[in-house]
């Protein structure tokens, strides 16, 4: 029993940020989706502990939390990068050459098969089915910024622009 009492104020300590967030949402589990949204742009993804905290935190099993984490696309359970790269594969860009940009994207940023995120934590490359800017096509968003009529070498150049905003 006395275990339990030393172990609450760690955990409080270790996870302060997402008690911010329960409390911010006044702790009701009908505002799961959203708690795991703020916990996500905190994180970049969903740790798996995180979660399992969030499920005791509302009174839920953790499999509910789960449950929600797996059938929403936008969440991640894996972490990502500072930057993630978005190439739209959709039928539009996918015509104009959207596949060049991605292996492109593998080659600068040295992405081995299978592998979605580099080992420095930077950038991680995922394609999509659609961004909804077809008339850009081909497409490309880093975080929040579309890019639009790219090619493999302007998309090079965005690489490059990051890595020399970040020192590297």
């Amino acid at each position: 029993m006395c275990s339990n009492v030393v172990e609450a104020p760690q955990s409080a300590r270790q996870f302060a940020k997402v008690l911010q967030i329960l409390a911010s949402f006044g702790n009701e589990e009908a505002k799961l989706v959203p708690i795991l949204q703020a916990v996500q742009e905190e994180y970049r993804y969903l740790p798996e502990e995180v979660m399992t905290f969030v499920a005791t935190a509302l009174g839920v099993p953790p499999a509910r939390v789960y449950g929600v984490a797996t059938f929403y696309g936008h969440f991640a359970l894996e972490p990502k990068g500072k930057y993630v790269v978005r190439v739209c594969d959709g039928t539009a860009c996918h015509v104009k050459g959207s596949q060049n940009l991605v292996e492109t994207l593998r080659d600068i940023l040295k992405l081995p098969e299978g592998k979605k995120t580099t080992p420095d934590m930077l950038f991680t490359l995922e394609t999509v089915s659609c961004l909804g800017a077809c008339g850009l096509a081909p497409a490309v968003v880093i975080n929040e910024d579309v890019h639009g009529l790219m090619t493999p070498e302007s998309t090079a150049a965005l690489i490059e622009d990051i890595r020399r905003e970040e020192g590297l």
